[in-house]
């Protein structure tokens, strides 16, 4: 594997590379929907992290700022490849993410963290809101917070 680049996509070409990893590891691996993956928080203001392998898109993020609040943001959208899966590529967008999100003066990120990766992002310093699952597309989820410091 060569040197993956981590990229915070602002351009459209850019952010393509997000929507081909969402296609790729959302959409034809669980089979969900194009209409249902991309959805009214894929629009101008919401920002993406791609990590590039050797120029190929290989995993991503996005955000956009909370509703009803202007101090937290949503993180979601978070794909990795299944080839690239157990690297820690998922930990470095996340990272990138919450870099970019501090850079912009936000103070706490938002996740609705599928039930099955919760420990992945509990790794990552994020905690519980409550122990509520809901649904979110075919997904049980639960909300997860963390403060930035």
């Amino acid at each position: 594997m060569a040197e993956i680049e981590i990229m915070r996509a602002q351009a459209e070409w850019q952010r393509a590379g997000a929507y081909s990893v969402r296609i790729q590891g959302m959409n034809r691996q669980h089979h969900i929907s194009l209409r249902d993956e991309f959805d009214e928080h894929d629009c101008d203001g919401t920002r993406y992290i791609v990590a590039l392998d050797a120029g190929y898109p290989v995993a991503t993020c996005r955000f956009y700022q909370a509703a009803g609040a202007t101090d937290a943001v949503v993180l979601g959208r978070v794909v990795v490849l299944p080839e690239y899966r157990g690297s820690g590529l998922g930990a470095r967008v996340v990272r990138e993410a919450e870099a970019w999100i501090r850079e912009l003066g936000y103070a706490q990120v938002l996740i609705d963290s599928r039930v099955e990766v919760v420990g992945f992002y509990e790794r990552l310093g994020y905690e519980h809101v409550d122990d509520a699952v809901a649904k979110s597309g075919v997904f049980d989820c639960i909300r997860m917070r963390k403060v930035l410091g």
